[in-house]
């Protein structure tokens, strides 16, 4: 199918030729593995908190098949402080579904590609595009507010009418070559020019046929999510320790913080008494919170002190974790901070 808006998409790419971002680390790379890798990473995560993730990553599992043999503790390790834990899960099943399915090498379909763990359809694309030029069009969040301005596409980006209109946009406006740079420069507008509050239209190559722009409707499109009241989850998490270290469990795969190491989550009688050690002290600290895409979390962290390490703290699933060894597991951000705060915990336990 040829653009329905003739240059649109020759305009985009003499643009990023010589205004878009070219030093990024993953760029300049036909490496599918490295280009799926910061594709994943880069799903609701800004370009400058992956970087460093990204670079560490690689250095960890610097291939498929290496990421394929990791443990899931390792790879969790890894992702820990990324976010949307889910990503690092399916990156694992991913990696060992390539080896295993694949014989290692990433297959360049993008209908292949999208049937892959945590591979979507404009993931898939982007991946075959940036590795193999294939003629395939994306549709990311940068790229559904660029589309939704140029063309004053009303609704919800997300609802499915609105969607279906999309995906049909940017099919349309594909090139007959040159699809990677394209994306990268759909991609480079909606992160750099196109942004969600103040964009720089002035500097926009597509100014001039921007009907948002045109009509005054720059600060409405694309138009929010409807409303909702978030559903607000209480829990108790039970941090045994004695002072040197702290049990953690690991999460399933599947819910929040999955494959990383928490304290238990229950009442402190339970746990305790499921640990052989009921009576020992108990403090509840303050609430923290977290809001999550459907839920708002508020957790309660309840400082149990004990003598040692409970026997149980060897049983699958749980360790004994070193307070010094805090920064370098798998721990939620949340969590981390809790354990690795001055004087938190150390004024919790003295105070028992």
């Amino acid at each position: 199918m040829s653009s329905s808006i003739p240059g649109f998409a020759q305009v985009l790419i003499d643009w990023q030729t010589h205004h878009g971002r070219h030093g990024l680390p993953w760029q300049g790379t036909r490496d599918p593995y490295r280009i799926w890798l910061s594709e994943v990473m880069l799903q609701q995560t800004q370009v400058a908190t992956v970087i460093p993730y990204y670079l560490r990553f690689l250095e960890r599992f610097p291939d498929v098949a290496a990421l394929a043999a990791a443990a899931p503790g390792e790879v969790a390790a890894a992702w820990a402080g990324l976010g949307y834990y889910s990503r690092a899960h399916n990156l694992h099943r991913c990696a060992r579904k390539v080896v295993s399915e694949h014989g290692g090498q990433f297959p360049n379909s993008p209908e292949t590609l999208a049937t892959l763990p945590g591979i979507g359809r404009s993931t898939a694309a982007a991946i075959a595009a940036f590795a193999w030029d294939t003629r395939a069009a994306i549709l990311d969040g940068n790229v559904k507010r660029v589309l939704c301005r140029y063309f004053a596409v009303e609704g919800f980006p997300d609802s499915p009418a609105v969607l279906r209109r999309l995906w049909d946009l940017a099919e349309s406006l594909l090139p007959g070559a040159d699809c990677g740079r394209y994306a990268q420069a759909l991609m480079d507008l909606g992160a750099t020019i196109c942004i969600r509050r103040h964009p720089t239209c002035e500097r926009c190559p597509l100014a001039a046929g921007c009907v948002a722009r045109a009509r005054g409707l720059i600060d409405h499109l694309p138009q929010p999510r409807p409303r909702r009241a978030l559903a607000e989850r209480q829990a108790t998490f039970v941090l045994v320790t004695d002072g040197e270290g702290v049990l953690v469990e690991r999460r399933p795969p599947g819910g929040i913080w999955g494959g990383l190491l928490v304290p238990p989550e229950g009442p402190p009688e339970a746990i305790l008494a499921g640990l052989g050690m009921a009576g020992a002290p108990c403090r509840p600290l303050p609430a923290m919170r977290q809001t999550f895409t459907h839920f708002r979390l508020v957790a309660t962290p309840v400082v149990c002190t004990v003598d040692g390490p409970p026997l149980a703290a060897g049983e699958p699933g749980r360790q004994w974790l070193a307070r010094s060894a805090v920064g370098e597991a798998a721990l939620p951000p949340l969590f981390r901070g809790l354990m690795q705060r001055p004087g938190r915990l150390d004024e919790a336990l003295g105070d028992q």
